[in-house]
């Protein structure tokens, strides 16, 4: 009997000791060349109510995600170009990251990849329809909870950092970091002061990683998601726990994160959600894969773009002649752009409409400057006084929105307007005056405003636009099928 049972408790040894050894082989086994093992866990997702310079989408609420894979580094344009053949980034350079490219694009490459390294592709891409195997072990796009939650390392703050991260930290718009808006004439006061605005993306792995040894995570190019954007379909204060999440089967606009070179400190945040239509591309949006690190989520998850967003392309060859219903609508400051709006009239003979402010704003430029910082911090709606006649809205097709740049993104008024209108199956075509900032994230802020529209490419004009003005905008109507004089 003694014999029997000290045999039993040597084979329970040994059990332990395999099972031990299998957990330990396991926890050691290295991730593939290239991405880092991301734990799983549950995190809050969105930000609290008292972040600064938050976005009502961001709703708090508690997220689990399994284990997985994700990239240390954004994908280089030199493994873009040798997995598809092509380049088709804004700044040049094998090390720098790709851009320029749509999600439609980041998701074909994913599955090229795969296919070249033996894995199987986790896409099935028809028209405008995306099917995704997820027990796939192919590469893929990490989907938006994945990435905030790789984002944050485990931290609750704006940032993985404590201190909001600045130019020596993260290749962004250097002039403005974090909270700069309210504090534009007395940056003494802030943590992380102004510096570099570099113009232009930097090869990837310049700065320290996050905690858990992802690069460039912030800033250089902000990073397609999986996700359709839409609210996160919980009210604040929710206990319930949404398990491996993927954003919804429909929508308008994809996700992307991180935010890029050409962005201010508050779109780095970790909780700041971008969002393009899956066919549009910016110099200012690239990627980093994801791949599963287990089993992964079983089944297959499929989305559909909405109906009424054809790809661009395929827009432009339907209509050769361009449309001949569309409005130029515009709010202007200096006179920047009311002189590109002009022009635009002048080039295509469409109606047009000058927003005017019930309460305009001050004539002083540092006055100006203070009014519009306030208005979007609160994220105003300031009455108009003169606006479109809403009996002939229906009479447009194509929507031209002008705009100077304020503070990265769109003035309130322009809000307003959309918020105003039914710009369900129009097209809006933007344009804006700047100092240096392009469009920063204003046409993010249109897309969320207006999740209906399509949105064609876009005009970005230095100041007034000078000597070649006339050649831009023609240039730019051209692309986008509009029909001129």
């Amino acid at each position: 009997m003694t014999r029997m049972v000290l045999l039993m408790n040597t084979f329970r040894l040994l059990a332990c000791a395999i099972l031990l050894f299998s957990a330990v082989s396991l926890a050691a086994a290295p991730a593939p060349d290239g991405f880092v093992l991301i734990k799983g866990g549950t995190f809050n997702m969105g930000s609290p109510a008292n972040e600064d310079w938050r976005v009502n989408d961001e709703t708090l609420h508690k997220v689990k995600v399994s284990d997985f894979y994700l990239g240390k580094y954004e994908v280089t344009q030199k493994l873009y170009r040798e997995v598809t053949g092509e380049n088709p980034s804004s700044f040049k350079g094998d090390d720098l990251p790709v851009e320029n490219i749509t999600w439609l694009d980041a998701a074909r490459f994913c599955n090229k990849l795969s296919e070249r390294d033996g894995r199987t592709p986790v896409y099935a891409i028809e028209g405008d329809a995306v099917s995704w195997n997820r027990e796939a072990n192919g590469y893929r796009l990490p989907t938006e909870a994945e990435w905030e939650y790789a984002a944050r390392g485990g931290t609750t703050t704006p940032f993985y950092t404590k201190k909001a991260p600045g130019a020596d930290d993260v290749n962004f718009y250097g002039h403005y970091p974090y909270q700069i808006e309210q504090n534009y004439f007395n940056d003494e006061v802030l943590e992380t002061r102004p510096g570099v605005y570099r113009g232009n993306t930097l090869p990837v792995g310049k700065f320290k990683p996050n905690p858990f040894g992802l690069y460039d995570i912030y800033g250089n190019v902000g990073e397609w998601c999986f996700d359709f954007y839409g609210d996160y379909g919980v009210s604040a204060g929710s206990t319930s726990v949404a398990v491996d999440p993927a954003g919804k089967p429909s929508g308008t606009r994809r996700v992307h994160r991180g935010g890029g070179w050409n962005d201010f400190g508050k779109n780095l945040r970790s909780a700041y959600r971008g969002a393009m239509q899956q066919s549009s591309k910016s110099y200012n949006v690239g990627l980093r894969l994801a791949m599963n690190a287990g089993a992964g989520v079983k089944g297959t998850f499929v989305t559909q773009e909405a109906a009424g967003f054809k790809d661009e392309k395929a827009q432009a060859a339907s209509n050769p002649k361009g449309s001949s219903r569309a409005l130029i609508v515009f709010y202007s400051w200096s006179g920047n752009t009311r002189g590109v709006a002009r022009e635009i009239k002048k080039q295509t003979g469409s109606d047009m409409v000058e927003l005017e402010l019930v309460k305009p704003y001050s004539d002083d430029y540092n006055t100006v400057l203070k009014q519009a910082q306030n208005d979007q911090h609160k994220q105003a709606r300031p009455a108009l006084k003169k606006k479109p006649d809403a009996k002939k809205w229906a009479d447009y097709e194509t929507i031209i929105i002008g705009y100077p740049n304020w503070w990265a993104s769109i003035p309130m008024p322009i809000a307003t307007l959309l918020e105003s209108y039914d710009f369900a199956g129009k097209r809006i075509l933007p344009f804006c005056s700047h100092g240096g900032g392009r469009f920063g994230q204003s046409i993010t802020a249109i897309a969320k405003l207006a999740p209906n529209a399509k949105i064609g490419e876009g005009l970005s004009v230095h100041y007034s636009g000078g000597l070649s003005l006339s050649k831009d905008v023609a240039k730019w109507l051209e692309k986008n099928g509009v029909k001129t004089k």
